[in-house]
């Protein structure tokens, strides 16, 4: 078995961009606490489902179209 050298520093893929209520937006996001999903076209609300906060782009897929920004 070979061994391998300990990876350093972060994947891109890996990184999570977070929004904050009150925030200016468009599109679809969703809350990071709960995974409640909204589409805004003004401002980022506070969750309706658990109060959270804090929302996240959901992970692009190949069957959504692109966003608009």
């Amino acid at each position: 078995m070979l061994d391998r050298p300990p990876q350093t520093g972060g994947d891109d893929r890996e990184y999570v961009e977070f929004a904050h209520t009150g925030t200016t937006g468009t599109g679809p996001y969703r809350c990071s606490g709960c995974g409640y999903g909204v589409t805004v076209r003004t401002t980022l609300p506070r969750c309706p489902m658990c109060s959270g906060e804090q929302w996240q782009r959901p992970t692009l897929s190949p069957f959504e179209p692109p966003r608009l920004q």
